[in-house]
């Protein structure tokens, strides 16, 4: 089992530049070749997905719409050799989905809302981002 680290998904994701960027990017190619393939079995965590669609969107690095890095990202999440825990596929596709139809949400705001909606939790925010998600079940706490 191979574990994939945030610079092997953006080496394959991303055009490649240099010498090296090219010399990566057939790896990494390769690698997800296998993967879907059968060849290869690999598995990666949430932190990693998160940091590849924080990268990916930002401003200072590639500057993709969140429709863009879900039509990146999600091929790659169905891939059934890409192990993840039960649950964790449809979670993962859901919060892309959801970050991709409210881009001003961020993609981990869009994977809070998507586990709380999945485990039928409550959530405890103050952020107001949430407030006209549906299915989103808000703490109200005790008054201040």
């Amino acid at each position: 089992m191979i574990f994939l680290d945030t610079n092997v998904f953006l080496r394959y994701l991303v055009t490649p530049v240099t010498a090296n960027d090219r010399a990566w990017h057939e790896r990494a190619t390769a690698l997800f070749k296998a993967i879907a393939w059968g060849t290869e079995e690999a598995t990666t965590s949430e932190a990693v997905l998160a940091e590849v669609a924080f990268v990916l969107n930002s401003k200072r690095q590639y500057n993709l719409p969140p429709s863009d890095v879900f039509a990146y990202l999600e091929p790659i999440i169905r891939l059934p050799n890409l192990h993840l825990p039960r649950g964790a596929k449809r979670r993962y596709q859901n919060a892309l989905s959801l970050w991709s139809n409210h881009p001003s949400l961020g993609f981990v705001d869009a994977l809070t809302a998507t586990s709380v909606t999945q485990f039928g939790m409550v959530l405890a925010t103050f952020d107001s981002d949430f407030d006209d998600l549906p299915g989103i079940l808000h703490w109200q706490g005790p008054p201040p």
